[in-house]
């Protein structure tokens, strides 16, 4: 089974020796993203719903790279540096994102170094 490393400009750069999303089989599993801007490397939004609202896009833009939508998304993982404080406030914003039948979801508290939010997906290639 091959691998394919998933890149676009419309999404933050990796801070690291990482890729943005892999694709394996019929499945894209995203890399954690954070409230960055790809164009700057600044950090986006003051509040846990503006972070959520740019990290979400930074994500559908990569999930459309790889050929798919939050439709094929099948599981998320979400990283909050205030739980009790913010969690309120992202599930709103993350919710205009998703309909039913809604992804699964892990979230936990999280030391982040200045965010608020990261996530992390796991889709479905649907051509596959």
């Amino acid at each position: 089974m091959s691998v394919q490393a998933v890149h676009t400009e419309k999404a933050p750069k990796p801070a690291g020796p990482y890729s943005q999303a892999i694709i394996v089989g019929p499945l894209i599993f995203t890399a954690g993203v954070g409230p960055i801007d790809p164009v700057s490397g600044r950090v986006v939004g003051e509040t846990v719903g503006e972070q959520t609202r740019h990290v979400l896009k930074s994500l559908e833009a990569i999930l459309a790279e790889a050929g798919a939508t939050f439709r094929d998304v099948v599981k998320t993982t979400v990283h909050l540096h205030n739980l009790s404080r913010d969690f309120a406030d992202f599930n709103h914003a993350y919710g205009e994102f998703f309909a039913e039948p809604y992804p699964v979801r892990t979230t936990v508290g999280s030391t982040l170094n200045r965010i608020l939010v990261e996530i992390d997906m796991v889709a479905f290639k649907p051509d596959q």
